[in-house]
């Protein structure tokens, strides 16, 4: 659990985080490499989730070995089955981070929704929809370890 007082704002208690795949953890479908010791960090205090439609068919084999439940979606109405999914995990208890238009429903409905911007883009109601925008999913993640930096974003 990951629990943030923001002055100004209501407090925020961590359970879960819900990301993307491709254009998040991944590039090509291959798992960017600093990765997997971010997440490895952040599962001794939050649950992890991967929602992807797995483009390049490799999520899988990339995650294999990885504390993170993977949940291939079918390739229609991705964008209210992810946030179906954030919504099922208690919504104000979730994080989430994305980069694509199928992205934008998760990262509004998340407690704090983190979208960014990479080597393939992000999609601008990603951007609308989230929180805070950070230019790399290994930002995003050290925010989530190191919460005194959310605080200072996220003041009023």
């Amino acid at each position: 659990m990951i629990e943030i007082h923001v002055p100004g704002r209501r407090r925020l208690a961590l359970a879960e985080l819900v990301t993307d795949y491709n254009g998040t953890l991944a590039v090509d479908g291959i798992l960017r490499p600093g990765v997997p010791p971010l997440l490895r960090q952040l599962a001794g205090r939050l649950r992890l989730h991967v929602l992807t439609a797995d483009t390049f068919g490799v999520a899988r084999e990339q995650l294999a070995g990885l504390p993170v439940a993977l949940t291939v979606l079918p390739p229609a109405r991705q964008d209210q089955a992810k946030r179906q999914y954030v919504e099922s995990l208690g919504a104000a208890g979730v994080a989430a981070i994305g980069n694509g238009r199928n992205d934008a429903l998760m990262l509004e409905a998340a407690g704090l929704g983190i979208a960014v911007v990479q080597e393939e883009g992000a999609a601008l109601n990603a951007l609308a929809s989230a929180e805070l925008v950070c230019r790399s999913v290994e930002d995003a993640l050290g925010l989530l370890l190191n919460p005194q930096r959310l605080i200072a974003t996220l003041r009023a």
